[in-house]
């Protein structure tokens, strides 16, 4: 029996200076990340022309979180409204913060862990397939748009905003895929890599980040609480596909763990 508790024990971390699997070639690493971002940014727009669907669902969604009983997003966004700093704080994190964290992220873990950011990057790449489909599949109007949630587009009226101020004349993004919030789903996969691949007591602390990510897309009204949980979702089905660094049972044998596994086990 003790043989085999030691055979499941969590490896100790490679010390300083050691790299304990062998970092990806760099320049092939760019290119899958700059791919990735390029999908993101640009596969959205594949997505235009449904604004009637967008529109139509949108009321769906709304009717569907008030039959849940879902708190409206208004209440978010009117704490936002309590000061003007404070929603254009909001608004800077929701156009600066999203693409540059998840960069550092990636860049973080490729130095300092490898295993982990190969496991990361992949999973990534399949939560942004997968809700670039849910895109084509569901164009969704974001409640800044629909006159029934009451809400106010802030980005607009306080700044600063990365949209256009109608999607008729904004060529550069799909402003009808709100469904699902990749912001809040990068955001909480940055969170879970970086609790996986750390060991610190204070490692939950970067749950702050998708916390504050989701406070910020539904109080600036481009996403509904729907959105995060579609993401969320999403991610977690990505968690389950994508194989997860594993740990040695004996000399030279590694062992996949499940995801589930591997992350609870990360998490101790």
């Amino acid at each position: 029996m003790a043989a085999g508790i030691r055979g499941i024990r969590r490896p100790r971390p490679a010390g300083p200076g050691v790299t304990a699997t062998p970092r990806p070639p760099l320049v092939r690493e760019l290119l899958l990340v700059t791919a990735l971002f390029l999908v993101y940014k640009f596969g959205r727009l594949f997505a235009n022309g449904h604004e009637t669907r967008a529109f139509h669902n949108a009321d769906r969604v709304w009717d569907f979180e008030r039959a849940l009983h879902l708190p409206g997003e208004g209440t978010i966004q009117q704490l936002l409204l309590h000061g003007e700093g404070l929603v254009r704080a909001a608004n800077t994190y929701y156009a600066a913060v999203h693409f540059p964290a998840t960069l550092a992220f990636l860049a973080w873990l490729y130095w300092r862990r490898p295993a982990h950011y190969v496991w990361s990057r992949r999973t990534l790449a399949l939560l942004t397939a997968t809700a670039l489909g849910l895109h084509l599949l569901l164009p969704l109007a974001p409640p800044r748009m629909l006159a029934a949630t009451g809400l106010i587009d802030t980005a607009q009226v306080y700044g600063p905003s990365v949209y256009g101020a109608t999607p008729e004349t904004d060529s550069m993004a799909n402003q009808f895929a709100a469904m699902p919030s990749l912001h809040f789903g990068w955001a909480l996969m940055v969170a879970v890599g970086l609790i996986a691949a750390t060991s610190s007591r204070w490692r939950f602390l970067w749950l702050l980040h998708p916390l504050l990510t989701l406070l910020v897309v539904v109080g600036t009204a481009n996403h509904y609480w729907s959105d995060a949980l579609a993401a969320a979702v999403l991610l977690g089905l990505a968690l389950l596909v994508v194989p997860v660094p594993g740990r040695k049972t004996g000399p030279g044998t590694l062992v996949p763990l499940s995801p589930t596994t591997a992350t609870v086990g990360a998490l101790r």
